[in-house]
């Protein structure tokens, strides 16, 4: 049994290489940051970054799960865009209103979801072009409902973007349990198995009888109410919702999904190493600011993080 040990041991770390390289990463990140501004090492400066990576966070959730089974959803920049909007549209600055149109959003969120997951097994479509059709149709709606900021949100609705739980935000706090309870759910639960399976062989998934319909309902269904959260906290930070919220969020939370070790090909990845890959992506961001950086070149560096992300991994899946 011993001498199996050193053997399992070279096995895992083979298997979370994707998650090791990007901690390795996050580190020299700090390192680097710490020397370039004083204020970068500064506690508020850190709650900053953990502030600003949830909406990207929550997105990449759902997309994780999308990109699990072999899919993609990239319907989810246009329904952030569509739940903000009607989020600040609908509650018009009255708090009476922040209840019920936060569960209304939600369901209509995971609704959209179901969507996406009913046409893919109906059709029989790749997911890339259902949830592509998807985004344009809901881009659609959302700039009939209004060209501009919509509506108003009341003042203690910014507690949810804002707000600290013993000093860290609610934010953070609440994606680091959101990201556990996905965990648990992919590793020990039934259909979480049923996800991986059909993304590491979907015709071998069918033969053997699995579920299929009910997974892709399950993950974009997910897909689309992680949306509905990510639109509430982003309503909530900016205290509007607006046409274009969500403009950058479809590749931005594809980056961590592959910069954290999930195979676009399906079937082999995690949670965990998404979540590092949103701290990563957000950290960068983060140096790139203090060294005055333009947002554009900022997009530039992610689609080349993707690029290059998915480049290592496909020759990693060819040498397996």
């Amino acid at each position: 049994m011993t001498a199996l040990a050193p053997i399992r041991l070279s096995s895992r770390l083979r298997a979370n290489q994707g998650v090791l390289v990007v901690a390795a990463l996050l580190v020299i990140l700090l390192i680097f940051g710490a020397f370039i501004s004083d204020r970068f090492r500064t506690t508020s400066n850190i709650l900053n970054i953990f502030e600003q990576s949830t909406g990207l966070a929550l997105v990449s959730l759902g997309q994780t799960l999308a990109i699990l089974t072999g899919g993609i959803d990239l319907s989810v920049g246009s329904m952030i865009s569509l739940l903000s909007t009607l989020t600040s549209g609908l509650i018009a600055g009255k708090a009476s209103m922040v209840l019920p149109v936060a569960i209304g959003i939600l369901l209509l969120g995971l609704l959209i979801g179901i969507c996406n997951g009913l046409l893919i097994i109906w059709l029989r479509v790749h997911p890339l072009i259902v949830t592509l059709g998807m985004s344009a149709v809901l881009q659609g709606i959302v700039l009939l409902y209004s060209l501009g900021p919509a509506g108003s949100v009341p003042p203690g609705f910014n507690f949810l973007a804002y707000g600290k739980v013993l000093g860290l935000p609610i934010g953070a706090v609440f994606i680091l349990v959101l990201f556990l309870l996905v965990a648990l759910f992919l590793r020990y639960a039934r259909l979480g198995r049923y996800i991986y399976a059909v993304g590491d062989d979907e015709v071998g998934a069918r033969l053997m009888g699995l579920p299929r319909a009910r997974v892709m309902l399950t993950v974009y269904g997910f897909s689309g109410f992680c949306c509905g959260l990510a639109a509430i906290y982003l309503t909530s930070r900016f205290s509007v919702g607006q046409p274009y919220t969500g403009l950058n969020y479809t590749l931005a939370s594809i980056t961590p999904v592959v910069v954290g070790g999930t195979l676009l090909s399906g079937g082999k990845g995690g949670v965990f190493g998404t979540l590092l890959g949103v701290y990563l992506i957000s950290l960068l961001n983060n140096v790139l600011n203090f060294m005055d950086v333009s947002t554009h070149y900022q997009l530039i560096a992610q689609g080349l993080i993707v690029i290059a992300a998915v480049s290592v991994y496909v020759e990693k899946k060819k040498r397996v």
